[in-house]
C-alpha cells in the first residue's frame, strides 16, 4: 500500500517543475477566454465608433451604387470604383480589427502570459499513435471538452437568437428607412447583438478557466519520490550533507583537541563540563577559551589534560559560564574576569610551588561568578549531539576509516 501511494500524483507541482514546464512550452491557456476577449474587443469598438463606421460605409455604398450611363460599360472605371469602395471599407473595420489584434496578443496574458518556445515546434511522431488519440477521445478530458463547447453554442444561440426576435421589427424596419439612417440603426443593432453575445460568453470564459488551471496543475502533479528527487538534485543529498558537516566537526573537534596541551588550566564541572583557557601576557587582551565540551568531549579534554600535565580545576559555576557564553578562540567576556583572574593566579602559584617548592596553594572555592551567566547544566540535545560527534570523530581516527 505504501509503495502504491507513492506512485500516486498527490503532490502539487514544484517551482522547478512549473519551470521547466514553461520551458517546453506547457502553459495555462483558454480558448473561450480567447474568445471571449476577441468578442468584447469588436463590440466596443463597434459601440464607440458606430457614428465613423457608419460614415464609411454610407461613402463606400454610395460611391459604389452611383454611376452614369458611360461608367456602366467602361471596365476601367469599374475596377477603379471597386478600389475605392474596398478602401472605404478597410478605413470603416480598420479600428475594429486594431482592437481585435490586440485583444488576440495580450489575452493569454491573463493566464499563462507569452511564451515562446522552440520545443513546441520540435516533430513528436508519437501524436501520430492512433491508440493515444483514441485513448485522448474517450478519456476524462473529451466529454468535458465536448460538453463546454455545446453550453457555449447553445449560450452564444439562444442569446443571439433572442436578441434577434426580440428586435425583429426594427430590422424589418429598415428596409424604410433612408439610407444614412437605415445605416446607423443597423450598426447600432448589431452593436446591441454582439454585446448580448460578448455577455453570454462571458459566462463561458468563467467556466472554462478554473477548469482549464485545474486541468493544468493536475498534470503537472508529481508523486512523493519524484519531489523527494526534486529535492535532492536542487538542494543536495541531505545524507550527503550532513555526513560532510560531521566531518566538518570532526575535523574542528580534532583541531581543537590539539589546543589542549596549550592551555593555562582547564576548568571542570568536574564531568559535564571542561573548558580549557590559555593567556600569555602581552600578546593577548584578555584569557580565551581553546577548547570546550560536554560529556565524552569533557571527558576527552581532562585526559589530555592529564597527560600534558595541564592543572584541573573543579569550578562548577565557572565551567557553565564559559561553555554557554564563550565561543571557541574568543576571550572570556569582561563578568568573568574577576574569577578566571582568580583562576590564574592559583596556576602561577602551583607553577611556583613545583619549582621553588613550599606550601601547596590552595585552589580557589569561592569564585564571583555572575548568576545571569551560569546557565545550568547540559540539555539532552547538546549531550547527545556532542556524544555523535564524538563517536564519530573517534571512527575516523580508527584505523582504516575514511572520510
Amino acid at each position: 500500500m505504501a509503495e502504491d501511494s507513492d506512485l500516486e500524483k498527490t503532490e502539487s507541482a514544484t517551482p522547478r517543475r512549473l519551470q521547466k514546464a514553461r520551458e517546453e512550452g506547457q502553459i495555462v491557456r483558454s480558448r473561450e477566454l480567447s474568445t471571449f476577449a476577441l468578442l468584447a474587443a469588436g463590440f466596443f469598438g463597434v459601440w464607440g465608433m458606430s457614428g465613423s463606421i457608419g460614415e464609411h460605409l454610407q461613402g463606400m455604398l454610395r460611391g459604389a451604387f452611383t454611376f452614369d450611363h458611360a461608367g456602366a460599360f467602361e471596365t476601367r472605371r469599374m475596377m477603379i470604383g471597386a478600389g475605392v469602395a474596398s478602401r472605404e471599407g478597410l478605413y470603416a473595420l480598420l479600428p475594429i480589427l486594431a482592437f481585435t489584434g490586440v485583444a488576440a496578443l495580450f489575452a493569454p496574458m491573463a493566464l499563462g502570459g507569452w511564451q515562446l518556445s522552440a520545443k513546441g515546434l520540435e516533430p513528436k511522431f508519437d501524436r501520430l499513435n492512433p491508440i493515444a488519440g483514441l485513448g485522448k477521445m474517450f478519456s476524462i478530458n473529451g466529454p468535458i471538452q465536448l460538453g463546454m463547447s455545446l453550453a457555449k453554442t447553445l449560450v452564444v444561440g439562444v442569446i443571439g437568437g433572442t436578441a434577434i426576435w426580440n428586435r425583429r421589427e426594427e430590422i424589418l424596419a429598415l428596409a424604410t428607412q433612408p439610407l444614412h439612417l437605415a445605416l446607423a440603426n443597423t450598426v447600432h443593432l448589431i452593436a446591441v447583438c454582439c454585446g448580448m453575445t460578448v455577455a453570454g460568453m462571458f459566462v463561458v470564459a468563467a467556466m472554462d478557466v478554473p477548469y482549464q488551471l485545474w486541468q493544468f496543475h493536475k498534470k503537472l502533479r508529481m508523486t512523493k519520490e519524484e519531489v523527494k528527487r526534486e529535492h535532492r538534485e536542487s538542494e543536495g543529498d541531505p545524507h550527503v550533507k550532513g555526513r560532510i558537516r560531521q566531518q566538518q566537526r570532526a575535523i574542528a573537534r580534532r583541531r581543537m583537541m590539539t589546543n589542549v596541551p596549550k592551555a593555562d588550566v582547564v576548568v571542570t564541572n568536574p564531568t559535564h563540563f571542561a573548558v580549557a583557557l590559555q593567556y600569555t601576557d602581552g600578546e593577548m587582551r584578555a584569557p580565551k577559551v581553546v577548547a570546550k565540551g560536554v560529556n565524552l568531549v569533557a571527558a576527552r579534554i581532562r585526559e589530555i589534560a592529564a597527560e600534558n600535565n595541564v592543572p584541573l580545576l573543579e569550578a562548577p559555576p565557572l565551567a557553565r559560564a564559559l561553555y554557554h557564553n564563550v565561543e571557541l578562540n574568543r576571550e572570556i567576556p569582561g563578568p568573568l574576569y574577576g574569577a578566571v583572574a582568580e583562576v590564574l593566579a592559583w596556576v602561577y602559584q602551583l607553577r611556583r610551588f613545583k619549582t621553588e617548592g613550599g606550601d601547596v596553594p590552595l585552589a580557589p572555592t569561592e569564585l564571583d561568578v555572575p548568576a545571569e551567566l551560569d546557565k545550568g547544566g547540559v540539555s539532552d540535545d547538546e549531550a547527545e549531539q556532542e556524544a555523535a560527534e564524538t563517536l564519530n570523530a573517534t571512527n575516523d581516527d580508527a584505523p582504516g576509516a575514511s572520510a
